[in-house]
């Protein structure tokens, strides 16, 4: 599978994969790092720097993903239920369907929460609440990818 378009298409996917994995892995720790100042004013202009590099980073990767990775498997003829693609495709829809109705919610309402506490009193134990599910979710969302670049890589029969 030498051929110039495959590679390209593979020098896409690992670009593409990059920029995915590390805004989302990034991600947590400015989470964690806004929520350890207990203002609600840092808090939400975190969550919503954290929104907006979904916006401008995360799912422009996706986009790219999707397109390099099923153009590098029909240019490499690659079946499509070859193991590793196939459970790639599986984990990588798995994280998306996580993140779109249970982490993106949870970051929409975890803003709302923050900016109402800026003008008024912090609801800290609905922050806290709406903390874990995002926590829970999202190691489902950022975990899944990983397996996929693990399966990507490791190419299992």
């Amino acid at each position: 599978m030498g051929t110039v378009p495959y590679l390209v298409m593979k020098v896409l996917h690992v670009l593409a994969v990059t920029l995915f994995l590390g805004n989302i892995i990034v991600g947590i720790l400015w989470k964690v790092h806004g929520d350890s100042s207990r203002d609600p004013k840092i808090i939400a202009h975190t969550l919503r720097g954290i929104m907006l590099a979904d916006r401008w980073f995360t799912m422009p990767a996706v986009a790219v993903l999707l397109i390099s990775g099923f153009g590098g498997q029909g240019i490499g003829r690659y079946p499509i239920t070859t193991p590793w693609i196939l459970g790639g495709i599986i984990l990588a829809a798995i994280s998306g369907f996580v993140f779109m109705t249970q982490v993106g919610p949870a970051q929409r309402k975890l803003l709302a929460t923050a900016q109402a506490g800026i003008s008024g009193e912090m609801d800290w134990a609905a922050y806290a609440r709406l903390t874990r599910q995002w926590n829970l979710w999202g190691v489902i969302a950022t975990v899944t990818p990983i397996l996929a670049l693990i399966l990507m890589v490791w190419k299992p029969v």
